[in-house]
């Protein structure tokens, strides 16, 4: 069982910037695609980023956050980062990482929670206007 542990998130002005930073326990970690969901209050888990496994290669990400947000990974350090800048209020929300351990391809990029098969516990950010 794959542990992912998620930080880095608070409270910033808009236009601010945030780095999430998710630690996993395993270490196949480099094997794993990953990505970066958010959840609003009242709203569906939604798809913000994703990384390709093994150096990452590929890189998917919703139209809203283009140019804003860099996904990247270390796999030395097992650790998945999501640099957000110029955030907005809309940004606000609960944000998950997580892990996708049988991509059929190497450079396959899930959008779907469902694809994903461990989850860490989340973290708040909150863009006040």
């Amino acid at each position: 069982q794959v542990q992912l542990v998620e930080s880095g998130g608070g409270l910033v002005q808009a236009g601010g910037s945030l780095r999430l930073s998710c630690v996993a326990s395993d270490g196949s970690f480099s094997s794993y695609a990953m990505g970066w969901f958010r959840q609003a209050p009242g709203k569906e888990r939604e798809f913000v980023a994703g990384i390709s496994r093994w150096s990452g290669g590929t890189t998917y990400y919703r139209n809203s956050v283009k140019g804003r947000f860099t996904i990247s990974r270390d796999n030395a350090k097992r650790t998945l980062y999501l640099q957000m800048n110029s955030l907005k209020p809309e940004d606000t929300a609960v944000y998950y990482c997580a892990a996708d351990n049988d991509v059929r391809r190497s450079w396959d990029v899930p959008s779907l929670p469902g694809s994903y098969d461990y989850w860490g516990q989340g973290t708040q950010v909150t863009v006040s206007s």
